[in-house]
């Protein structure tokens, strides 16, 4: 069987990691994350992994090496990966889609959650230095500062029209994935 390559969208703290951990734990998936390269460099100038900081990296790559660069880098390490089944967590720019599109066997999920509950385990996670301070206001005006999406439009609809797959919580893709993967 060809190696399926899974790449996650969401708007902040929907799940995607989640699932992703999920696939990593029940069907062996290697989990490869768009922050993980920006964190190294953090890491590399004993910065702190703030949202900000990690916003500054990401658009500093970008400018000097190419609106695809983090998608570049992830897209090698997936193909390179021995498992079947690899996991992109975080695909957010159109230039990054367009490039792991390429990839045989590539398919986008978009993961959805309440917007309530999503602010309630960005403050209760501690991922990221602050996040656990935002009022319910700042995480709506992060969440649209994010993702680029008014209150009127509807990105689960938005994705659905673009021909991206939605992950659902009551289940369902389970049993195909398992039957592609064994």
């Amino acid at each position: 069987m060809d190696k399926i390559i899974l790449g996650f969208v969401s708007k902040l703290a929907a799940g995607k990691t989640t699932v992703c951990q999920y696939l990593a734990e029940k069907y062996r998936a290697e989990i490869f994350t768009f922050s993980t390269p920006l964190r190294d460099v953090l890491d590399r100038f004993n910065l702190p992994h703030t949202r900000q900081n990690m916003q500054a990296v990401s658009q500093g790559l970008r400018e000097a090496l190419g609106q695809d660069i983090l998608a570049r880098v992830l897209a090698d390490d997936a193909v390179g990966s021995k498992v079947k089944l690899v996991c992109v967590d975080g695909v957010r720019r159109p230039k990054d889609l367009e490039y792991l599109k390429k990839l045989n066997n590539f398919h986008l999920i978009f993961v959805a959650a309440d917007q309530k509950l999503r602010w309630q385990r960005i403050t209760g996670r501690k991922q990221n230095p602050g996040e656990d301070n935002w009022t319910f206001e700042e995480f709506k005006q992060r969440d649209r500062d994010e993702s680029g999406h008014d209150e009127g439009k509807d990105p689960e609809r938005e994705h659905k029209e673009r021909g991206q797959d939605q992950a659902h919580q009551e289940g369902g893709a389970d049993q195909s994935l398992a039957e592609g993967l064994h």
